[in-house]
């Protein structure tokens, strides 16, 4: 039986090229650990955690692995100061260097860093423990930031993305990106990889980004709809009945752009743009104000977080039934593909 074998499968060491979007809150131990046995690999979200919650978090994916299966950590890194977004914070509440103590002795596979670029000692201090660094851009010009400091992958990540994404859509970003890491290798000797995501549901998607120089797949808002995702029935519920047109992007959950459902809290900003405007330059996070004067609900924002994908899904599913569907539908596009050649 075909089987699809990429760098990324190789430098990971897992069966297919399919990654877990780190989604904090959705990516929990239960999910991480699917994914991963289902021959992709899990990453944990590990955005929410303080530093016992997070080494007990990682504890429990760890529980529920198949011998030598591999995982990864997500974390939000965003540069704070020197001219940042005034809304930007340290999500580690300044933690990060115990952060990677921790995944270190627990023996995860892969870092990334979702939001920012990583230190260049973390990225060393990861290298020399043979954990595989990766980071998440937005735009061409990003890629040499993060080589910049020794990451192992880059992750492109196109504005249809659900969470905080950028500007540039995934169709033009992937190529771009992968010109951007030509010729370049990493800690481990191989050519940098990049690995796709934003928009990304079925084995189309991945196909596709295989055709477009891509070496796997991060997907997020499909493994939200997913039977061991840490996502309540309202989120889940609400990407199964959404249209792609449903989505947009907003500033005013975090301070940076963020893609949500258009709930009738987000429609409220519609319309608001200097106030919006005015609040983030003071550092101010709109929702944030608004939770804390009771104006929104703390159960707001996690559950609009989606992508553009939410038109493709319409079940939830088990994580290995994900991966498995996805694997075949892209064996299926590809072979299409080759089918489309023709001799002179």
């Amino acid at each position: 039986m075909a089987t699809l074998k990429t760098p990324l499968t190789e430098l990971l060491g897992i069966k297919y090229p399919i990654m877990l979007a780190g989604m904090g809150s959705v990516s929990g131990h239960e999910l991480v650990a699917a994914v991963s046995n289902a021959g992709g690999i899990g990453t944990l979200g590990g955005v929410m955690f303080e530093l016992d919650g997070f080494r007990k978090e990682i504890k429990e994916v760890k529980k529920r692995l198949k011998p030598g299966v591999p995982f990864g950590v997500d974390l939000l890194i965003p540069k704070v100061g020197g001219g940042a977004r005034a809304t930007n914070k340290d999500y580690t509440n300044g933690a990060l260097p115990e952060m990677v103590d921790i995944m270190i002795e627990e023996g995860v596979k892969l870092f990334v860093s979702a939001v920012g670029v990583p230190p260049k000692w973390a990225v060393d201090k990861l290298h020399a423990a043979g954990i595989v660094c990766m980071n998440m851009v937005g735009a061409p010009h990003h890629v040499a930031k993060a080589l910049e400091v020794g990451v192992d992958m880059i992750c492109a990540q196109g504005t249809e993305a659900g969470g905080h994404t950028g500007d540039v859509a995934t169709l033009p970003l992937i190529p771009q990106c992968v010109d951007e890491c030509r010729g370049k290798k990493n800690f481990f000797g191989t050519d940098v990889p990049v690995i796709a995501a934003g928009g990304i549901f079925d084995g189309r998607g991945l196909g596709a980004s295989l055709c477009l120089g891509a070496v796997g797949v991060w997907v997020g808002t499909r493994f939200i709809c997913c039977e061991e995702a840490n996502a309540g029935p309202v989120h889940k519920k609400r990407i199964v009945e959404a249209q792609s047109v449903d989505t947009t992007r907003t500033e005013v959950f975090t301070g940076r752009p963020c893609r949500v459902l258009k709930t009738p809290y987000v429609k409220s900003w519609d319309g608001r743009t200097q106030d919006l405007k005015d609040k983030l330059t003071q550092g101010i996070v709109p929702y944030v104000e608004d939770v804390q004067a009771e104006r929104a609900s703390v159960s707001e924002f996690f559950p609009a977080i989606m992508g553009q994908a939410v038109g493709g899904v319409r079940a939830i599913k088990t994580a290995d039934d994900i991966v498995q569907e996805m694997i075949g539908d892209a064996l299926k596009s590809i072979n299409y593909a080759q089918s489309c050649v023709s001799k002179l």
